[in-house]
C-alpha cells in the first residue's frame, strides 16, 4: 500500500496538518528542523505525490474543494449550483469530495485529501465536525467554511438557513390553521436538528400549547423516516406535522395514503426545504423554502473573505397540504 501523509505523521509525531504544510511547501508555518524531519521520513517511506496533486499545488489559488455529507434528501444540488456560479465568477474551479452520510472516517479522510491537494479553500456541506476535524482544519491554515450547518460558534465560519426560524414559522402556520397536536418528524441530534427542535418548541410555547416529547419523531431527513412516523402519529391523534425535509414529508404522506387517509383533511403537513418534491407530491406540499442557491453563493463569499450573510432567511410557500382544523 502506498504511504500517505497520515503514515508520515504517525512516524514523525507531527500532526497531519503540519506534515501537509511541509509537503505543500507552505513556508513560515514550521521550522527548518520540522521540515527536514518530515522530508526525511517521507523519503524513507517512499512517499510520492501524484502528478495531479502536483498540478493542483501549482494552481492552489484556483481550486475550491467542496466536501459533501450525503444526507438522504435532495437539498444539495441547489447549493452546489450556487457554489459553482460564484466560484466561476471569481475564476475558481470546484472539486467535490464524498464524505458518506455521517461517516466520520470518510469525512476526516476527505479533509485530508483536500489539504493534500493544497486547495485555496474548503467548503464543508452538511458536515458535523468532531474535534479532530476542527483541529486539522484550523492547523492547516487553509480557509474553510461550513455550509448548510450553523455551528453556533462565532470563531467558525458557516453559512446556513435560519433553522430555528424555519421550524418556528412552520409550526406557527399550522397553529394559525387551528392545529394543536403538532408533530415534528425526521430531525437528528446534530446542530440542524437541534435548532429546528428549538424553533418548534418555542412556537408551541409562545402559543400556550403544552407539547409532548412523543410528538417529536427523530430520523435522518429521509423518506423512510416519514413513513415510520405515520403509525405513531395516528395513535397520538396528531393533526399537523412539521417535516424536517421534503423527502420526509413525502414519506409521511405516502404512508397516510396507503392507510386510507384523505389528505390534507385527515393530516396537514408543512415541509422544510421547498424543492421540486413539493410540487410533485400529492397534495403539493406547503413548505418553508430555503434559498439553496444563495446559500451556495454566500458560502463562497464567506470563504474568500467577502461580506456574506451567515443566516439566509427562509420563506413560506403555500401549496395544498394544509387544511383548517376544527375540533
Amino acid at each position: 500500500m502506498k504511504p500517505t501523509i497520515k503514515d508520515i505523521a504517525a512516524e514523525t509525531g507531527f500532526s497531519i496538518a503540519t506534515v501537509s504544510r511541509v509537503l505543500a511547501e507552505k513556508r513560515g508555518s514550521y521550522s527548518d528542523k520540522t521540515r527536514d524531519r518530515v522530508l526525511k521520513v517521507a523519503k524513507e517511506l517512499g512517499y510520492r505525490k501524484n502528478t495531479l496533486a502536483m498540478e493542483l499545488v501549482k494552481k492552489k489559488t484556483d481550486v475550491i474543494a467542496v466536501i459533501v455529507n450525503v444526507t438522504p434528501t435532495n437539498f444539495s444540488n441547489g447549493i452546489i449550483d450556487g457554489i459553482q456560479e460564484r466560484a466561476t465568477a471569481l475564476g475558481q474551479q470546484v472539486i467535490i469530495l464524498y464524505a458518506g452520510n455521517r461517516n466520520h472516517a470518510l469525512q476526516h479522510q476527505a479533509i485530508i485529501t483536500a489539504l493534500e491537494r493544497s486547495v485555496s479553500g474548503i467548503l464543508l456541506m452538511a458536515i458535523e465536525p468532531d474535534k479532530d476535524d476542527l483541529r486539522l482544519l484550523t492547523e492547516a491554515r487553509t480557509p474553510f467554511c461550513f455550509v448548510s450547518v450553523n455551528l453556533a460558534d462565532e470563531r467558525i465560519k458557516s453559512v446556513s438557513s435560519d433553522n430555528y426560524q424555519a421550524a418556528y414559522q412552520a409550526t406557527e402556520y399550522l397553529i394559525a390553521h387551528g392545529h394543536r397536536r403538532i408533530g415534528l418528524v425526521g430531525i437528528d441530534q446534530y446542530h440542524t436538528g437541534s435548532q429546528r427542535r428549538s424553533g418548534y418548541q418555542a412556537a408551541l410555547k409562545d402559543n400556550h400549547i403544552q407539547g409532548k416529547a412523543s410528538w417529536i419523531q427523530m430520523g435522518d431527513y429521509s423518506y423512510q423516516a416519514g413513513q415510520a412516523a405515520f403509525k405513531p402519529y395516528q395513535q397520538m391523534a396528531v393533526t399537523g406535522v412539521v417535516a424536517a425535509s421534503d423527502m420526509t414529508a413525502a414519506g409521511l404522506q405516502k404512508a397516510a395514503q396507503i392507510n386510507g387517509l384523505e389528505l390534507p383533511m385527515a393530516l396537514s403537513v408543512v415541509s422544510i426545504d421547498g424543492t421540486l418534491i413539493c410540487d410533485i407530491a400529492t397534495p403539493a406540499l406547503t413548505s418553508i423554502t430555503q434559498d439553496f442557491t444563495r446559500i451556495g453563493i454566500e458560502s463562497v463569499n464567506c470563504l474568500v473573505g467577502e461580506n456574506a450573510t451567515q443566516l439566509v432567511p427562509v420563506t413560506l410557500t403555500e401549496r395544498d397540504s394544509v387544511m383548517k382544523y376544527v375540533e
